[in-house]
């Protein structure tokens, strides 16, 4: 672990705070998924659960194209893998900040994991990125991002409509807004660019010629792939 790291209140707030352009886009996501579930027929409690525990937005929904009212053992595997393979860019994400955390306590290492996401990791990389080392501040990302979700999931589940038309409002642009304007501080020029243009065409290919969500995996391998070569 960095010896300047550390994990402060200070910085559990500041990670919040980044959250904040997010906010929008992520009540009308989650309200959509709870409105979704509604429709599915599962309960509350399970849409609630299911935010809560699984916290993967892209995920959620795509298990529930595969929701069943009767379970069968096919059907357990067949949403297992659904969700395997949309959370799999995790796995190089959790690499990407492994060097940041390997010096954390047991506990809150897996906090801090539990409550990683695409934008928490984005928002401290960046941070770490432009000279950061407050553990905290990908904790408090994490974690306002989550207890949003959850909070959001319940008027979409109560009131059905509520995340149905985010294009109406120009809401559904806001997290590819955010995502591309946190790149751009981690640009470092072309050659370092390659490997993003790589995973991009790929993801982009495999995407029209395989169903399902193979691209993300395809792309994320792709671009490690390239990142590797070029070092």
């Amino acid at each position: 672990m960095d010896s300047a790291s550390r994990f402060t209140l200070q910085g559990c707030l500041h990670g919040a705070r980044l959250t904040l352009p997010l906010m929008p886009g992520l009540v009308v996501f989650a309200s959509a998924f709870g409105t979704a579930a509604q429709q599915r027929g599962l309960s509350f409690e399970q849409a609630l659960a299911t935010s809560a525990f699984v916290f993967a937005g892209a995920a959620q929904m795509v298990a529930l194209e595969v929701w069943q009212q009767v379970w069968a053992p096919g059907t357990i595997l067949g949403i297992a893998t659904v969700t395997a393979v949309v959370n799999s860019r995790m796995v190089l994400a959790g690499a990407a900040i492994q060097p940041w955390l390997r010096g954390e306590p047991p506990g809150r290492l897996a906090a801090n994991l539990f409550f990683l996401t695409d934008a928490s990791w984005l928002i401290a990389t960046r941070y770490r990125e432009e000279g950061g080392r407050d553990v905290g501040v990908l904790f408090g990302a994490g974690i306002a991002l989550w207890a949003l979700w959850v909070v959001a999931t319940v008027p979409g589940y109560l009131a059905g409509a509520l995340g149905g038309e985010p294009r109406r409002f120009g809401l559904d642009v806001v997290m590819p807004i955010f995502f591309s304007a946190m790149l751009v501080p981690l640009w470092r020029g072309a050659r370092a660019a390659r490997p993003w243009a790589v995973a991009g065409a790929v993801a982009l290919v495999v995407q029209a010629l395989v169903p399902g969500y193979a691209f993300i995996v395809a792309g994320a391998l792709a671009g490690a792939v390239a990142g590797a070569f070029l070092e």
